[in-house]
């Protein structure tokens, strides 16, 4: 028997061509729209046994509200997710929503079909090889940035690190030149590599960028901690070999 669904994507041809080849396998599809951020109110207008949701970005913030949504106000409605290779944060997101399945974009016809009346039972519709891969991640995750702020302050030297944070404090050329003890035309080279490490095309631009993701405040204690280090004396040298404290030639 064929199953009451509505289908919502973020790109609307995707949801079409879908809808209509559910159709012609001899379901009945009460709507097919995009974008996904709409599938709310269709799906509680329209009361499907099951929606696909369609969506480009699973890892995104906020990319299963809608999801949430029907869940809460009608929890009898099966959610099947459709995505890109995900990553585990998209796939736990789903979940945390309140979807019952997951299918990759390009799953063929019948894939989706099985997911579809899976979770039209009340079972969990996710493909075995999306769960291993998603744990292969977690397991061994690729090193990323703990935040965009790491990330930007990691492109640059200590140097140049000093550099940005001079010119956050409105250091012209010829301050940070003198602050550094260095010649200005050495500085102007500093601050046109900063701004270009951080894809900027001036100073102001280069201190919003650095304030508005943190890298301020990291490299301030980045050049902080350069200058601590300089500033710390050496380590006292032995009295020459064969001499005791306080001898006397």
């Amino acid at each position: 028997m064929g199953v009451r669904l509505v289908v919502v994507d973020d790109h609307r041809l995707l949801a079409e061509a879908l809808a209509s080849a559910l159709k012609l396998r001899g379901h009945r599809v009460l709507a097919a729209a995009a974008p996904s951020a709409g599938a709310a109110d269709l799906v509680l207008s329209r009361s499907p046994e099951v929606c696909l949701f369609g969506t480009a970005a699973p890892a995104e913030p906020g990319a299963f509200d809608a999801v949430a949504r029907i869940k809460r106000e009608r929890p009898a409605v099966a959610v099947v997710v459709l995505g890109p290779v995900p990553d585990p944060r998209g796939i736990a997101a789903a979940f945390a929503a309140g979807a019952s399945g997951y299918v990759r974009h390009d799953e063929r016809i019948e894939g989706v079909e099985r997911a579809m009346a899976k979770a039209r039972a009340g079972e969990v519709a996710v493909a075995q090889s999306l769960l291993q891969g998603a744990f292969a991640e977690l397991l061994n995750p690729a090193r990323q940035p703990d935040d965009e702020g790491a990330r930007l302050l990691e492109m640059l030297t200590p140097r140049e690190v000093e550099v940005l944070v001079r010119v956050a404090e409105g250091e012209d050329t010829r301050l940070i030149a003198a602050g550094m003890r260095i010649a200005p035309s050495t500085a102007r080279t500093h601050v046109q590599r900063v701004l270009m490490k951080l894809g900027v095309g001036s100073r102001l631009e280069a201190a919003a960028l650095a304030a508005r993701t943190g890298l301020l405040d990291q490299a301030a204690a980045s050049a902080e901690h350069a200058a601590s280090a300089d500033r710390t004396p050496p380590a006292s040298a032995e009295a020459p070999t064969g001499t005791e404290p306080g001898a006397t030639g």
